[in-house]
């Protein structure tokens, strides 16, 4: 009626032409579908409502505006920002950002995370940048274009993650552009490898060639890598999410860790579903919060994992909640709705039907061999082994990235994967070529024989690069592994995991010893956790000491495993030991060293 109104009004001498009528139908028509606009009253432009009623006497006022069925004045910090501007349409604000050399605002240090750029500061006064690795398979090529990144307009380094991916550091703003578009050249991202997104997708890194395993997965985590990629309702999470396909062989990925775990499992005959290979779904792992992934109680084909994924995702995306960062987790949805109800809720978005089936039903998991990260190992290829790097705490130099790229050129097939232990696997060497490759591998600084505790030993970044650490994680985290190592013969592995904060990025609770950064008067220390675990060792650690300052620390620990060493029965586990003892007894061992 506006448009009418407008186009038959005469101005001056002069009536609009039929043309300048049809504009004003087609301009008003596209205001009246629009959404609300944030104010009513009068314009410029006239008087505009949101009522569409005759008049404004009777004007109800306009219902608040909502995202994902939220009042947007109830959204929390983070999901007004994203509710402002999506995230992931930033391009020219980063193209601003280059240009200019400036630091991003606080809204945009979080809108960043969305294309893996991480603003460190007060940590360090630069970027850092998280790729993603899907499966944690890298081929050569990209090994030698990260460590071209690392030294052209970095830090000449970079970090293996417990994600099974990289990260590089110290990345200036003006070169933050050169860096996406040279990741991109690549074969590669990092988008949606921070803040609220689905976080990289971790496999077995033994995918395809372990002898134990029941399925390759490394297909499915490339599978749903690509599907997430390409649909952007996949990103903007209420917090952020964790999936991992575990496909039941000899090394871990600690799927019962993740927000949604892919186990392989066999099913024999006689079951209400055909004998064969499958996976069951395991929910809700959140072990900062002390909580493991737990089985629902349902049972997929292979080729149903990424379909439920998927559909798994966008029930959380669509119900979480969005106005408190702690109960934004999927552990929260769950609770309130009872694993029932999301089960329902996924089922409408699938195409099929979900299977339900008793985990009793499925033959047990495999036996997993703790150590089978590290070393040479046979492959299920006759006369092909796979070589376990060791990278302490993933620290890693460009140099050393590039003799990694060649070792898996010259004497493999030029592939290499990426571990949750922060260490590389060098696969499908030939018998004949393993003993060059170790030599080369050494010639770098590396090596692929390690101590049972530092082999087993994962660290966040700690204060070094991150401001919410509390300490020196990564140095403290091999200082105290090498310690252990030179002073006993450890015959079973030993799991330290070192977390800066309670964020706990390294896992710190299911770590054999598990360690997270507190200040003791002023001084780096740590709360001391013991007897934690996964998979087949499931369990959380229970706190030992409180707080220690590092100093400390080293002393305490040498009593401890003394007493192991001395009282240990035969092949008893250092785990084994710990969960035997009360946390008492294993004080007094901690402070018998002080008086020895």
């Amino acid at each position: 009626m506006v448009a009418e109104t407008l186009a038959n009004t005469t101005f001056g001498t002069e009536q609009f032409t039929a043309e300048q009528k049809e504009y004003l139908r087609d301009f008003f028509a596209k205001v009246a579908e629009s959404r609300p606009l944030p104010f009513v009253g009068h314009t410029a432009a006239g008087l505009i409502t949101n009522d569409r009623s005759s008049g404004l006497a009777n004007q109800a006022e306009p219902a608040e505006e909502t995202y994902f069925g939220a009042p947007v004045s109830d959204l929390c910090r983070e999901e007004r920002w994203k509710f402002e501007q999506n995230p992931l349409d930033l391009w020219d604000k980063l193209l601003e950002h280059a240009n200019e050399n400036k630091v991003p605002a606080v809204e945009d240090v979080f809108r960043f995370k969305f294309h893996g750029l991480f603003y460190v500061a007060p940590a360090q006064d630069s970027f850092m940048l998280r790729m993603r690795v899907p499966g944690g398979v890298i081929k050569s090529h990209q090994l030698r274009g990260l460590a071209e990144l690392a030294s052209l307009y970095g830090a000449g380094r970079a970090e293996m993650t417990t994600r099974s991916n990289f990260q590089l550091r110290e990345f200036q703003p003006k070169d933050i552009v050169r860096v996406l578009n040279k990741v991109q050249s690549l074969g590669m991202s990092s988008r949606g490898s921070g803040a609220d997104n689905v976080r990289n997708i971790t496999a077995s890194p033994l995918a395809g060639i372990d002898p134990c395993e029941l399925y390759d997965v490394a297909p499915l985590a490339e599978a749903l890598n690509a599907y997430i990629y390409n649909s952007r309702d996949m990103y903007g999470l209420p917090r952020k999410f964790n999936v991992a396909f575990d496909g039941g062989g000899n090394i871990s990925v600690v799927a019962d860790t993740n927000d949604i775990g892919f186990l392989a499992v066999e099913v024999g005959e006689g079951q209400d579903v055909p004998a064969g290979i499958y996976f069951r779904v395991l929910l809700c792992g959140i072990t900062g919060h002390k909580q493991f992934a737990s089985d629902c109680g349902v049972l997929l084909r292979p080729d149903q994992t990424v379909a439920v994924a998927a559909a798994m995702i966008r029930v959380f995306a669509e119900n979480g909640d969005r106005t408190d960062r702690k109960k934004a987790r999927l552990k929260y949805l769950v609770d309130t709705w009872g694993v029932e109800r999301f089960l329902a809720e996924t089922e409408k978005r699938l195409a099929f039907p979900l299977i339900h089936l008793a985990a009793e039903s499925c033959k047990p998991r495999k036996p997993i061999n703790r150590q089978g990260h590290i070393g040479v190992h046979p492959q299920s290829q006759k006369g092909m082994n796979y070589i376990g790097v060791v990278v302490p705490v993933g620290r890693v130099t460009a140099e050393q990235m590039v003799t990694l790229a060649r070792v898996a050129e010259h004497f493999g097939t030029g592939e290499l994967r990426l571990t949750v232990w922060q260490n590389a696997l060098v696969p499908n060497v030939a018998d004949a070529n393993v003993d060059a490759a170790v030599e080369a591998i050494r010639a770098a600084g590396l090596n692929i024989e390690v101590g049972g505790v530092l082999g087993g030993t994962v660290a966040c970044t700690g204060n070094k690069g991150c401001k919410y650490a509390a300490s020196d994680t990564k140095s403290h985290a091999v200082e105290l592994a090498n310690f252990l190592d030179e002073r006993f013969r450890i015959l079973q592995p030993v799991n330290l995991h070192v977390t800066g904060c309670s964020h706990s990025c390294a896992q710190h609770y299911i770590g054999d010893i598990g360690l997270m950064g507190v200040k003791v008067n002023g001084e780096e220390g740590y709360q001391v956790n013991i007897g934690g675990g996964s998979d087949q060792d499931q369990g959380i650690g229970r706190e030992l000491i409180p707080a220690i300052r590092f100093a400390d620390l080293p002393a305490a620990m040498e009593g401890l495993f003394a007493a192991y060493t001395e009282q240990r029965g035969a092949e008893e586990s250092f785990l084994e030991f710990s969960r035997r003892h009360s946390i008492e007894e294993l004080k007094s061992f901690c402070m018998a060293q002080e008086v020895r």
